[in-house]
C-alpha cells in the first residue's frame, strides 16, 4: 500500500465553527493543516489570515502547510514563520519575487521547511535549480486562487517531470486542487507524497471527516 499524507485545506471549513473543525480534523486522523494566504494581488481573492493561521497552530499539535500566496513574500515571510514550529512548512510561488532564493533562506533561517508552489503555467525549467534547496514541491493542478475548480490535464506532464528528479535533488512532491480519490489512487503509487483536500472529497460532504480519511487511506491501489 502507498504511503501517503492528507492535508485539509482550511479556506473551505467552515469558518463559523472553526474550534470545532480543527478538533474534528485533528481527531479523524488528518496528517496536517494547509493554510492557504491570500493578498487580493497575487491571485484575485482573499482567503485565509495571519490571525487564522495563529489559531489553528495554537488548536493542533498536527503539522501546518502554509500556503503563501501573496507578491513579495520576503516582505512578509518572516510574520508568518515565527508563529510557526519545528517541521511547519512555508509554501512562496517563485514568480512572486525578484529574488526567491533569498525569500526561501529566510524560510530555512527561522527554522521551518521550505517549499515552493509550482502554477499551472510555471515550467519545471524555471525553477530546476530551487529544486536543489527546497524540501517540499506544491503542484497546483488549478489556476491558484478559489476553491472547487476543474482539474487541467496538462499539469500530468508536470508530475512526470517532478517524479523524475525528486529523489536525485530530495524534495517531495504534493498535490493542491481538485483532488479526486482517482488522483491519489493514480499518484501516490507513483512517489506523490501528499494530497491537499478541499471540496472534492473532504468539506461539504455529509459524513464525519474522520469517515472520509479513512476511507481514502483504505483506497485499493
Amino acid at each position: 500500500m502507498a504511503d501517503f499524507e492528507l492535508m485539509a485545506s482550511m479556506m473551505c471549513a467552515d469558518f463559523g465553527n472553526l474550534e470545532s473543525e480543527v478538533r474534528e480534523l485533528d481527531e479523524g486522523g488528518i496528517d496536517s493543516f494547509h493554510i492557504d494566504i491570500m493578498d487580493g494581488r497575487y491571485v484575485p481573492n482573499f482567503a485565509m489570515s495571519l490571525n487564522d493561521m495563529k489559531y489553528i497552530r495554537s488548536a493542533t499539535d498536527k503539522k501546518l502547510d502554509v500556503h503563501l500566496m501573496v507578491e513579495h513574500p520576503n516582505n512578509t515571510v518572516r510574520l508568518f514563520a515565527r508563529e510557526l514550529k519545528e517541521g511547519d512548512v512555508i509554501y512562496i510561488h517563485p514568480e512572486a519575487e525578484y529574488h526567491p532564493s533569498t525569500t526561501i533562506q529566510k524560510i530555512i533561517d527561522e527554522g521551518v521547511t521550505p517549499g515552493i508552489a509550482l502554477n499551472p503555467g510555471t515550467s519545471v525549467e524555471d525553477v530546476k535549480m530551487l529544486l536543489r534547496i527546497v524540501k517540499k514541491v506544491l503542484v497546483m493542478s488549478v489556476n491558484p486562487g478559489n476553491a472547487g475548480q476543474m482539474f487541467l490535464p496538462y499539469i500530468r506532464d508536470k508530475y512526470t517531470e517532478l517524479l523524475r528528479l525528486k529523489d536525485q535533488m530530495d524534495f517531495d512532491i504534493y498535490w493542491d486542487g481538485a483532488c479526486g480519490e482517482d488522483k491519489i489512487k493514480e499518484y501516490a503509487p507513483l512517489g506523490v507524497k501528499g494530497f491537499v483536500l478541499g471540496t472534492t472529497l473532504l468539506f461539504g460532504k455529509e459524513r464525519p471527516y474522520g469517515e472520509t480519511i479513512r476511507r481514502i487511506r483504505e483506497l485499493s491501489f
